[in-house]
């Protein structure tokens, strides 16, 4: 997954770079729900046409991140033709229509999934980060916090650090800061929770916190990304400190 370059330090969250950063972790790709409420899903459950539209689907995410966006659009339809209440497409299908400007038929996809299943949090997560694009930060907000509060232990880092950084973006730094080391607790190092956590102390004027915080994973050759390091090029210049300059330019 490619991160935003940082910006000038007046604009520290572009909305376009940074709210694109994290779309590849967003789609929720599932299975078909069991046949009775108390089985086990198993693969008799699923018919063909099922299978068909996880097919058209793991494509269609496929196409998505790779940013290809009519031919995920394409294959997202294709699932729709085959299983029309699939809520994992139409969840995909408002990401996709909220990156090509369709806001009304993106929220309509999205309401449309919530109302299949009103309590699963990936879908909560991918509206409330389409909301958050949208700039309806406490809208967002409140749907993250549903999304975070329903998580698994696998899901809740993605959520709380997708928490962060539209936090961030809505210029409520201090609790952007709370949930990027929330995330960055139950996923230690990840790369785009650091960089953006660096970026929210950053524009918090702690400086000394987002030098420490960036570097502590620059050591780590593994983590080592270009934003990252000329994030840490930026900090060791406004801290004037020549010597960490030299280190990571």
């Amino acid at each position: 997954m490619s991160l935003p370059v940082p910006g000038s330090q007046q604009r520290l969250f572009p909305s376009g770079l940074v709210l694109a950063s994290l779309l590849l972790a967003l789609v929720c790709v599932g299975c078909a729900g069991p046949s009775h409420p108390r089985d086990l899903p198993t693969a008799s459950d699923h018919t063909e046409a099922d299978r068909l539209a996880q097919v058209r689907l793991e494509l269609a995410s496929g196409y998505f991140s790779m940013g290809q966006v009519s031919t995920a659009l394409d294959e997202v339809k294709r699932a729709l033709a085959v299983k029309p209440d699939f809520p994992e497409a139409l969840s995909l299908r408002g990401l996709i229509y909220g990156q090509l400007g369709e806001t009304a038929l993106a929220e309509g996809s999205f309401r449309r999934a919530l109302q299949l299943t009103p309590r699963d949090p990936n879908l909560m997560h991918n509206y409330a980060w389409f909301l958050c694009q949208q700039r309806r930060w406490q809208e967002a907000d409140a749907w993250f916090g549903q999304a975070t509060d329903r998580a698994s232990s696998q899901d809740a880092p993605r959520s709380w650090r997708a928490r962060g950084v539209c936090l961030a973006a809505g210029q409520r730094l201090e609790e952007a800061v709370d949930a990027l080391w929330r995330a960055d607790r139950m996923e230690p190092a990840h790369p785009v929770t650091v960089y953006h956590l660096a970026l929210a102390l950053l524009a918090l004027d702690r400086l000394t916190q987002a030098r420490s915080t960036i570097e502590a994973v620059l050591q780590r050759v593994e983590t080592t990304t270009e934003p990252s390091l000329w994030l840490a090029v930026r900090l060791a210049h406004r801290a004037r400190d020549e010597p960490a300059l030299q280190r990571w330019a």
